[in-house]
């Protein structure tokens, strides 16, 4: 990719995360509730220990975020987001749930990450990807970025939607429809690329919903370095 492209392009993808999220962050838990599942079975698999640091991509209204911070009360967290219109929301929720001093936002795009975009020496413990990959253009390089800022024994943790190919073809092709609306893309590659067993297993797990609608996923940085393309 043309170097003097990427600025624009990152700022094109920012602008279009305001626009499609501007109203819809009032109401956006409340919806997606309902489909985003799978999330919670992420936080339960984080098992965060004291002191550790966790960074969410695409941590939208934070409602992870809190959830983490509840779940484990001595985590280091930061979230980043595209879009600014999100980040209002989640800083709002955020005080409400009297965590304002615990978890640090940052408004910026999957592969600005690092460290020192939180004022931090060392690589973190967690990056997670809760269904933000479908959202990223380059998610192939949003996680390769993920695991570059993780030290050598954390983990990437990602839940995302699957192939859907264990639903009935309309639902499959209504559920399609739906998500284009919102400019989402399940990761069809990344589901077949763990389930091919090319990574040591110990590097890695994952758990897929029924129907094949959503997947968990659980990496050591070394098992992402592996993913083609």
């Amino acid at each position: 990719m043309n170097d003097s492209a990427q600025p624009k392009q990152s700022a094109e993808h920012a602008a279009l995360m305001d626009k499609v999220y501007r109203r819809q962050r009032h109401i956006y838990d409340l919806t997606r509730k309902y489909y985003l599942l799978g999330r919670d079975r992420l936080i339960q698999d984080l098992d965060a220990k004291p002191g550790e640091t966790v960074v969410e991509i695409g941590c939208g209204t934070a409602r992870n975020l809190i959830r983490i911070a509840e779940t484990y009360p001595n985590a280091k967290l930061f979230g980043l987001d595209a879009s600014a219109e999100m980040l209002q929301t989640a800083k709002e929720a955020i005080a409400r749930a009297g965590f304002s001093e615990r978890i640090v936002l940052k408004h910026a795009l999957a592969d600005e990450l690092s460290p020192g975009l939180f004022g931090l020496d060392r690589p973190f413990d967690h990056v997670i990807f809760p269904y933000s990959l479908s959202m990223i253009p380059d998610w192939r390089g949003a996680l390769r970025c993920g695991a570059q800022n993780v030290r050598a024994g954390g983990f990437v943790h990602v839940v995302d939607f699957g192939d859907f190919r264990s639903l009935p073809a309309l639902a499959s092709k209504a559920l399609r429809a739906w998500l284009r609306l919102f400019h989402v893309a399940p990761r069809e590659e990344l589901l077949s690329w763990l389930e091919s067993g090319t990574q040591a297993r110990e590097q890695r797990s994952f758990r897929i919903w029924p129907g094949r609608y959503a997947f968990v996923m659980k990496a050591k940085p070394a098992a992402i370095s592996q993913l083609p393309g």
